[in-house]
């Protein structure tokens, strides 16, 4: 699958098969998190892998919408280090994300709304903090054919030169 292919068909799921992810399709993911652009190259994002159904039910008690998590065979904390910020986090999830798909693993962010939470789950440093959490595994055989909702034209949302142009 192309980078085009991969992004314009990537949607996120939320049921996922009991497959594991092997260990060399998870290094490739978080090798394509690892090589995302960053501010000023300060590389403030690291990954912390949860691959026990125990600390991954640990960590969804950190999200309001986090229900899917304990089923998926591993989740990606994407954590930023002092001075950090969610557009760094959310490059490398991207990246993930979509080198994920590449490799037929679909994937789900899921925000952390207990942020105190997320950091004492994962006893990461006071100054760390949860971005989101990328739920992955292998797309359940049944639950994820429901039809996607239709997305805006492409000139909904492209304006030119000013907000009122339009490309004539």
């Amino acid at each position: 699958m192309n980078a085009y292919s991969a992004i314009v068909t990537k949607r996120d799921t939320r049921a996922f098969a009991p497959r594991p992810v092997p260990d060399e399709v998870l290094r490739r993911i978080l090798q394509a998190g690892r090589m995302a652009g960053s501010s000023k190259n300060t590389q403030p994002c690291r990954f912390v892998v949860l691959r026990s159904p125990e600390r991954r039910a640990a960590l969804a008690a950190c999200g309001d919408f986090a229900k899917h998590m304990p089923d998926a065979p591993l989740c990606i904390a994407v954590v930023l280090t002092p001075g950090g910020g969610a557009f760094d986090a959310g490059r490398a999830a991207q990246n993930m994300m979509v080198a994920a798909w590449a490799e037929g693993v679909t994937s789900c962010p899921t925000s952390m709304h207990h942020p105190a939470c997320a950091r004492e789950t994962l006893s990461l440093p006071a100054d760390h903090h949860v971005a989101i959490v990328l739920a992955m595994g292998y797309p359940a055989a049944t639950g994820n054919d429901r039809p996607g909702r239709a997305r805006l034209p492409l000139d909904g949302y492209v304006h030119w030169e000013q907000w009122d142009g339009r490309r004539e």
